[in-house]
């Protein structure tokens, strides 16, 4: 079995963080999924999130949800 290598894990932190993002939305604004995800990969985090040597998808969902909150 081979170890993931670093691109492969920085793709499975942010596709999960980034779920667990349109959720949270979701739970605070009852907004439909297709909204709370249009609110996710609109927000100026999302490319700071797609940056692997900026390596932010290591942070916990919690903490971007509330750096997303602050820049919008």
């Amino acid at each position: 079995m081979n170890k993931p290598d670093h691109h492969q894990i920085a793709t499975y932190l942010t596709n999960y963080a980034l779920s667990e993002l349109v959720k949270y939305v979701m739970e605070d604004t009852g907004c439909s999924i297709e909204e709370a995800m249009k609110r996710v990969y609109n927000s100026p985090l999302m490319m700071a999130l797609q940056d692997e040597e900026g390596e932010l998808y290591v942070q916990s969902p919690a903490y971007l949800y509330e750096l997303m909150e602050q820049l919008n």
